[in-house]
């Protein structure tokens, strides 16, 4: 993908985050601009969906700060994050199994009263995702892996994001699937929504992405363009395969 770096939009700054008494974030810093497709690399442990949690308003931090669109938002709570426009689908799907495709969707507007714009958005979710619109009422616990990771990404779309952290979005699937995944990231970002993407598929990360940080032990250990990343040896020994 082609950079298209206009301004700042979130600014991580020395973050540090503990749980419990173990700090599992160590001054974590990077920088992701309007209109990219950002990735954040690591091996399990490292802090990634830590951090994802930690911009997302989930965990709180010991130190350091979140700015989004230059506005501090240390301290805010989820619900607020979703309104300035950040949007995260979290590792493992985590729909609504006893709730319908639609209810599903729904929910995903649920702090919006813009009722239009929620239907234009409805809208675009389903042209997207035609597959969820002929799965309207059925009951999302009974859709395929896929159709699961589609529903979570579409309920997400539904709070109308201007960024949307993905946490392993391809984990479970098939590679057919998985390569169906890559292009939807694409077609999102192509609409105008950043993506910060935690992926294990590092090659199809890359791929996607115009950045990528690398993250080990809870610190950003190395940062660059994803074609730098991609020809870097010891990216290619840690994360491609060699």
């Amino acid at each position: 993908m082609e950079e298209n770096k206009t301004f700042e939009l979130v600014s991580v700054q020395e973050i540090r985050v503990k749980y419990g008494e173990v700090e599992i974030l160590k001054g974590v810093s990077f920088h992701l601009f309007e209109g990219e497709i950002a990735t954040l690399l690591g091996a399990n442990g490292a802090g990634k969906t830590t951090t994802l949690n930690t911009i997302s308003g989930i965990n709180s931090l010991v130190s350091g700060e979140l700015l989004f669109q230059g506005r501090n938002i240390n301290g805010y709570a989820p619900d607020k994050i979703v309104r300035l426009g950040i949007a995260q689908v979290p590792e493992g799907r985590r729909v609504f199994s006893g709730l319908t495709v639609l209810e599903n969707l729904e929910l995903g507007a649920y702090l919006r009263n813009d009722k239009k714009q929620v239907e234009s958005d409805l809208a675009e979710v389903v042209e997207l995702f035609p597959r969820l619109k002929e799965r309207f009422w059925q009951s999302a616990g009974t859709l395929s892996g896929g159709e699961q990771q589609m529903l979570a990404v579409g309920r997400a779309l539904m709070s109308h994001p201007k960024l949307l952290l993905l946490d392993e979005p391809t984990m479970g699937l098939s590679p057919l699937m998985s390569q169906v995944v890559g292009e939807i990231i694409k077609k999102i970002n192509q609409r105008g929504v950043s993506i910060l993407l935690v992926e294990q598929n590092a090659r199809m990360a890359l791929k996607l992405a115009s950045s990528g940080f690398i993250m080990e032990t809870g610190r950003i250990v190395l940062e660059g363009s994803a074609k730098d990343l991609t020809e870097n040896e010891l990216v290619k020994k840690a994360y491609l395969g060699g």
